[in-house]
This record gives C-alpha cells, structure tokens and sequence, in this order.
C-alpha cells in the first residue's frame, strides 16, 4: 500500500488539518491486507483514531466492488456527502459512488396517485401536505423525502406515499419505469462504492432468502462502520413480527382500491373496516404504553385468545373478498399476497413452543407489535457471510469488553476472523476526569431523582451547563428533567420535545444548555470543543431484567451451561456504557468530566470489568475536585 497516511502522504497533502496518526495507519494497514487476502476483519478504533478514513483509502485503493453499511441514515449520508467524497478526491479515485437507502426513503409515484384519487376522510393538514408533495414530484430528481423541507419529517402522510418491502407492487407497478427505488438501485448496481445502512443491508439479506427482488447488488468487500449494532439488528430480521401499522396500511390499500377502481364491490370496504378496528381492539387489550412483554404469557389470557381470534378472522375475511377481485387491480392483488403473508406470520407466531427463539411483544399508545427473535443469529450470519464471498471488515470505537473481542464475534459466529484493538490517541490522563460521587442515593429510592438532582445542580451551575445528562430509562430522564427545571435558570432540554437534529442544534447555539436524554443520545451525537464539558451518567445501563428478549438469552445461556450475568448481561452494559462515556471527548483540544451515578461500580467485583473497558482517565469521588478540574484553565 502506498503510504497515504504519512505526514507527506496524499491525505496529509490534500485534506487540510490532516494530522498522521499512528492507531489510523495501523488500522488502514490491516484493512489493505484483508482486502488482498479476502478474509475478515474486526477492529476496534477507540474515538478519534479516524476509522472512516481508515477503511475508505484502502477500500478506494482496491479496485473493487464495495458496499458499507453505517449505523444510520444520519450518519450514513455524513458518509456519502462528506467523508467519502473527501478521501475519494484526495486519492483521485475515478470510480463511481452511490446512496442507497430503504425504500420508505423515497417518495413512492403509485401511493401518491392512488391516494390523491381516492380522497376520503383525511385530515386538513394531511390534505395539504398530500398538495405539497404533489408540487415536489414535479420538481424531485431523486425522490428522497429528506430533500422536502415544506413536510415535515415525522408527518403523517410519509407512509400514505412511500411504500414497504410488503406494500411495494414491484415490476407489477404502473409506475414501474419511473420509480426512485428501481433508479436508485441501478445507480447502486453500476456503481463502484455504494453507502447503505444496517437496516437496509439486513432487510435486503432476509428478501433474498423468500426470493423478492432485492436492492443491494453483490459486492467483493462489504464494511461494517457501527458494527456493534450488528448482532441485535440482525436479530430483528431474522425473526418475524406483525404490527399494527401493517394491518391498518393493508385496511387502508383496500379502501383505496374499493375507492378507484373497484367501485362496484363494497365488500371491500367492509372488510377493511373491520380489519382496521380489529387492530385498534386487540391494542386496547394490551393496556398501558411504553411496556414490551412476553408474549408466551399474554397468549395465556382468554381475552387476548379470543381478540386474536377475532384480528385473525378480519384477516382472512379481507383473503375471501380481495379473492373474489383478482386481476382488477395492482394494488387489491398486492393487498391480497400481504393478507396471506401476514395470517402466515399470525400463525407461526402461536407457535409459541418452539424453541430457540424469545416471544414477546411491544406497544405503544397507539400500535403493537407481535415478534420471534432468534436467539442467536451465528449460524444464519455465518451462512450469510458463506453465501456472499470477499472480504469482510466490522469495526467501531466500543466492540470490546475487558479488552476482548469474544463477545462481538461470537454473536455473529465469525470466530475465524482477524481481530484488532487500537487505543484512542486522545491523552485521557490529561483530557478528562471519572467522577463515581459519594453519598449517592440507592438505586429506586423513592425521592431519588430530586436526591440526584440536587447533588448535580452544583456541578452543572459550576461549569454553565454545557452538559448532557443521559439516563437509563424514560421516567428517570422526565423526573430529572423536572427537578432541574423547577431549580436551574439554564436552559433545559429534554429528548422527544423535538427531533434529535433539532435539539444538537438548539443545545450548540445556546451555549449554556443542559441536554436530558435516554437512549437515542449515547451513541452517534458528534458535539465537539467547549459546547459539551459534563457527561453524566444515570447509572449502568443494564437492560430491565423483564425484558423478554433478554430473559430468553439468559435462560438459554444457562441451558448451555455458561453464567447468564457474566455472558449476556455484563458484556451488553459494558458496550452501551462505552457508547454513552464517548460522548465527552471528540478530540484532541477537548476537556472534561464524566460522572457515573451508580456505586456498583466501586462497590461491586463487576465494577472493574467497567473500569477496564474505559478509556484510562483519573478517576475521583469527590464532586469538588470535578468542578475544580473543569475550572482549571487549559494547560498550554
């Protein structure tokens, strides 16, 4: 490999700010040789080793096919606008790169007319929106939604005009020869570098298997940024689910094809109608929002027995009725396949005996969702990575626990894989400081989070906020929220009041802000220099004991023999707690304290494996000597 990474190599010369960087040459070293050899690779690069330019010159270096996949869309257009186009240019690189996203990503020609034609009973605001996009069609070259800025993002008429893997009519579509996804897909097939993400890529692998057309074209090498999110991803696609919103969108197709072109056949409404309220019955059955659950146990109550009954005979009404129109219309004879699928999946999902899989089941205030989850997904990505030959590269900054790598391969069954470990370049012993505060309140201790609150207040005041505050659960976060509101004359800002990019944005101009948030803000929330000084910690983010999910890798790793704490519980809270610490430092200028909450993790024998796995700061109980270190002046 020619050296690219040297202080007088092409990326020092023709990116400005380019600073060599010994973890990053190691790593693009290492990358070069699996992509001659056609082997695998899993690296960890801890924060600021540079790990997209790491694997980007090698893979442009190549010659050949390449697909990557990111964590998500944000950081997969990140991706394609800023870093690839950046490296390719310094290279010189010639060959072609696309984007590639899922297809509710682009406005669907075919739901758009169908929904114009049909009218009906939508709200005011949807009307106008549905007139809006109607205007942007005319205007779009590729189709992607996030190119409307007169919708809003989260606006209800998205899934009216863009289609799903279920509802999509494929070449059966009237709009076939202009539809963004088919061009979409030939830009990424004769492309050389094609950025997709993780749903998308584990979606498309699980289309392939019932034999739909998929989007991702065959590729030499294949690279996994945000590789730590890979194993709970692939296990939602591996298993299978039903949910409200695919019931009601199939209510919703059949009245739109009563409505256009089959006017002469009320049936249809009346099924679809029933379908629609079957769904909003069995939700209510469910009681309160926000709970996941077993579904092994909800499937003991008699009244869930007797509303699945029901949803499955609203099903194979709708299977009867479309029946007796097929051939009329594109869209009913989708509708019909969808019925048929999806009593299929009702099915299996009775089948509640079999083992290997954990059952359970979410709802929200307004829909459900029914799942199997495999669990594990080794042998099916195995057989995955088997099927699709080359070179495999998976890398992130928090893939490793206790300074192993076991963990990670093991749940993706790629034990033969080459594996690395780089340090962060960053000088923790300098940059940053670990606070474990005394005196903290126990954990559920009713009055906890106004104990907290009060405890922190000085230390946020201290340092004029410039503070996010990550929590572990919702309540918490909500309870804290209000504490600091009700005592702090900073400014507040609590996840979910507006959307995530909204509130970096607002937390960045104000300067002062506290940000409180859960999950969603512990990974992929890039905020650089003296805007963000304080990340607090909640407490170790082990997941809810009653998750089902969990409960059933437990029980099985028990089976097996292991220790379910050891194996599935400590490693997975390790990972996610390495997501949240790497909040504080983005690079090489920045300062800052990390407080974590939480005793055990001097209290506890467990506590070191923590310690172990973060980044080498000196550490402190004594919330004083954190205002202090953040008062501190610089040193030159």
């Amino acid at each position: 490999m020619t050296d690219d990474f040297a202080a007088e190599g092409q990326l020092a010369q023709a990116i400005p700010g380019f600073r060599p960087r010994e973890p990053q040459r190691q790593m693009a070293e290492a990358v070069t040789r699996v992509l001659a050899e056609g082997r695998s690779l899993v690296v960890e690069a801890g924060t600021g080793t540079g790990k997209t330019y790491a694997y980007l010159a090698p893979a442009l270096r190549s010659g050949k096919k390449v697909i990557i996949s990111t964590g998500s869309k944000a950081l997969q257009d990140q991706l394609y606008s800023r870093d690839l186009p950046t490296v390719a240019k310094a290279l010189g690189y010639k060959g072609v790169l696309a984007l590639l996203k899922g297809r509710s990503n682009y406005l669907c020609l075919e739901r758009l007319e169908q929904q114009t034609m049909a009218g009906g009973d939508l709200p005011v605001q949807t009307l106008t929106d549905l007139m809006q996009l109607r205007r942007w069609a005319s205007e779009t070259a590729d189709g992607d939604t996030s190119g409307c800025v007169s919708v809003a993002e989260d606006a209800p008429v998205w899934p009216l005009v863009t289609s799903t893997n279920d509802n999509c009519l494929g070449s059966d579509c009237p709009q076939y020869k202009d539809c963004y996804v088919v061009k979409a897909r030939k830009e990424a097939m004769d492309a050389d570098v094609v950025v997709v993400n993780h749903h998308l890529f584990l979606a498309d692998m699980v289309v392939k298997e019932s034999g739909f057309a998929e989007l991702i074209p065959e590729s030499e090498v294949t690279i996994f940024d945000e590789a730590h999110q890979i194993p709970d991803i692939a296990s939602q696609y591996f298993g299978q689910s039903l949910s409200s919103r695919q019931l009601i969108d199939l209510a919703k197709d059949i009245t739109i094809a009563y409505r256009t072109k089959l006017k002469d056949t009320l049936q249809l409404q009346k099924c679809a109608d029933r379908l629609a309220q079957c769904a909003q019955d069995f939700r209510l059955q469910l009681g309160e929002p926000g709970y996941r659950g077993n579904l092994r146990d909800l499937l003991a109550d008699s009244n869930i027995q007797r509303a699945l009954l029901l949803l499955d005979d609203a099903l194979e009404l709708c299977y009867d009725v479309a029946k007796l129109s097929l051939g009329r219309s594109a869209l009913l004879d989708a509708a019909f396949e969808r019925a048929t699928l999806y009593r299929g999946r009702l099915k299996r999902l009775k089948e509640i005996n079999q083992p290997g899989y954990s059952y359970w089941y979410e709802c929200t205030s307004r829909h459900f969702t029914l799942a199997l989850t495999p669990l594990t997904v080794a042998e099916k990505f195995q057989q995955l990575i088997k099927e699709r030959a080359g070179s495999w590269v998976f890398t992130s900054a928090t893939l490793s626990v206790n300074d192993d790598l076991q963990h990670f391969t093991h749940r993706l069954g790629i034990d033969d894989a080459k594996t690395m470990l780089l340090p962060s370049p960053f000088d923790y012993a300098h940059q940053a400081l670990l606070c474990v505060p005394r005196g903290l309140p126990l954990p559920n201790q009713p009055g906890g989070a106004r104990h907290l609150a009060q405890m922190l207040i000085p230390l946020i005041e201290a340092n004029n906020g410039r503070c996010f505050m990550l929590c572990t659960s919702h309540a918490m976060m909500r309870d804290l929220a209000a504490e600091f509101r009700a005592r702090l004359t900073l400014p507040v800002l609590l996840q979910g009041e507006t959307g995530k990019g909204q509130l970096l944005r607002q937390f960045v101009e104000a300067g002062n802000a506290l940000l409180v948030a859960t999950s969603s803000f512990w990974e992929g929330v890039d905020v650089r220099g003296d805007t963000l000084s304080l990340v607090i910690i909640d407490k170790l983010p082990f997941t809810s004991p009653d998750d089902p999910l969990l409960k059933a890798r437990m029980e099985d790793c028990r089976i097996r023999g292991g220790d379910p704490f050891d194996e599935v519980q400590l490693p997975d809270a390790v990972i996610t707690l390495k997501q949240g610490v790497g909040r504080l430092i983005r690079d090489v200028d920045d300062r800052g304290v990390l407080v974590i909450c939480d005793n055990r993790l001097v209290m506890r024998p467990y506590g070191a494996v923590f310690l172990n796995s973060l980044p080498p700061a000196p550490r402190t109980r004594d919330l004083r000597r954190a205002a202090e270190f953040l008062a501190a002046p610089q040193a030159e």
